[in-house]
């Protein structure tokens, strides 16, 4: 069930995009990675709670700013599709 759910949310160029980044990055705003991904921060912000929900991400708010980085300790899938990116 949890492969599933991981593969279900990486499924997606956006969502692979943005592990691409946070895997360079290690942790980032939802303004820069929305920037990097060149998508509008409402989208962005849907992506990341899609990887978030899949326990993939790690979220962090700071004043008003919101980071997100991969989630620590990486599950064996996760680590697994990173190879590849």
């Amino acid at each position: 069930k949890e492969l599933e759910r991981i593969l279900k949310a990486c499924a997606n160029g956006r969502r692979l995009a943005i592990l691409k980044f946070l895997k360079r990055a290690r942790r980032a705003s939802v303004s820069d990675i929305a920037r990097e991904i060149e998508l509008s921060f409402k989208s962005t912000s849907r992506h990341l709670m899609v990887l978030r929900t899949a326990d993939i991400l790690d979220r962090e708010q700071i004043g008003l700013e919101v980071f997100y980085r991969i989630a620590e300790p990486m599950k064996p899938a996760v680590k697994h599709i990173l190879s590849f990116l």
